[in-house]
């Protein structure tokens, strides 16, 4: 049994180490129930309940959530449209999400999903090295999806990439 202040008392019946936590105004916590004896500790189990909860909120605070963002494209999209599907995959790509590349097939066009296929390889090809495919395509009903996550890099590689990003768009306008 060890006390509030983290000095062992050695071992005793739990009948007095319960006394001696109620003279203290304190709890008798089990620390390792397993352990031959047992051993348990005097403590505010509140206090040290709060502490174990401000820890976890501290830690949660620091971890970055991915989300899934999703980009829905056609199979017979034009070129324009499919930049600017293809700008926004891309913006949601640097920010650290996922993105879903989703191609929706309506009636007749259900029966070529190559075209389907093109167009997400076309996708993978744009995005190139900047992220890896999570999921190939793969149709489910009338849609065909596509997951791509960015790719982890070092922090100095993600700046250069960037400059080379808005570089190319600046003169794919011109």
């Amino acid at each position: 049994m060890t006390s509030a202040t983290g000095e062992q008392l050695g071992i005793m019946p739990t009948r007095e180490a319960l006394r001696m936590a109620e003279e203290q105004h304190l709890d008798l916590v089990e620390v390792a129930p397993k352990a031959k004896p047992p051993v348990c500790r005097i403590m505010d189990f509140g206090k040290y309940r709060y502490e174990q909860q401000k820890r976890e909120k501290e830690a949660k605070k620091k971890q970055k959530t991915i989300n899934i963002k999703e980009v829905k494209l056609r199979p017979n999209i034009e070129q324009h449209d499919f930049d600017v599907k293809l700008k926004n995959a891309l913006r949601f790509v640097e920010e650290g999400n996922k993105v879903k590349v989703t191609i929706m097939f309506r009636g007749r066009e259900l029966s070529h999903p190559e075209l389907g296929k093109e167009v997400l390889a076309r996708v993978a090809a744009q995005l190139g090295d900047r992220v890896s495919v999570e999921r190939n395509a793969k149709l489910e009903g009338k849609n065909m999806t596509m997951i791509v996550a960015p790719k982890v890099q070092k922090a100095s590689k993600k700046k250069s990439n960037k400059t080379q990003i808005k570089g190319g768009n600046s003169n794919a306008e011109d």
